[in-house]
């Protein structure tokens, strides 16, 4: 039986999951002056995995205006990132009127979320906090609708328990990754 996708990324290195993360923000990282290398990325991945990362400014700032850009979008409907994932598309049919009003919409909210998502991921890999909290969000959400992690959520859970040093398998985890973000946030 082949494992669901949720359950192959718990089964990742962290490097290869923040190399995967990096190449997912490729294109929109060179649209915003960071052009990483292939070997640039997996290096990366590498000092993250072993803890010893010195991220360039670039790389953080870009991730930062990818954040702020996809919460804007959110915003721009009236959402936070929690109250758009808990928006399903059939509560916004004032915002679409045809099928492609509707998968446009879907798109834009869906490539929002993501990034909200995996860019918070990735800069919580990289020792930076500001956007630690996305991470719970998505979590919590997922927990509460799915009773499980989704692909986004498995991928926040993994960069929170590996900032945190938390077994990602402790039967706990979520507690402790809460109350290492309260302990954590500014």
């Amino acid at each position: 039986m082949r494992p669901d996708r949720a359950t192959n990324i718990e089964l990742w290195s962290v490097d290869a999951l923040t190399l995967i993360l990096l190449r997912q923000f490729k294109r929109l990282l060179v649209e915003r002056g960071v052009n990483l290398t292939d070997a640039e990325m997996q290096t990366i991945g590498e000092q993250v995995a072993n803890r010893n990362l010195s991220p360039q400014p670039s790389l953080m700032t870009a991730l930062e205006v990818i954040i702020a850009e996809s919460l804007g979008v959110l915003s721009g409907w009236g959402f936070t990132f929690g109250q758009s994932l808990a928006t399903d598309m059939t509560d916004l049919t004032h915002l679409w009127q045809t099928t492609a009003d509707f998968l446009s919409l879907a798109n834009e909210k869906g490539n929002a979320e993501i990034r909200v998502s995996a860019g918070s991921s990735l800069l919580t890999l990289f020792g930076n906090l500001s956007q630690v909290k996305n991470l719970i969000i998505a979590i919590d959400h997922d927990m509460h609708v799915l009773g499980t992690l989704d692909v986004d959520a498995m991928i926040c859970k993994r960069a929170l328990c590996h900032v945190a040093h938390i077994a990602p398998d402790d039967s706990v985890w979520l507690d402790k990754a809460r109350k290492w973000v309260d302990g954590h946030q500014s």
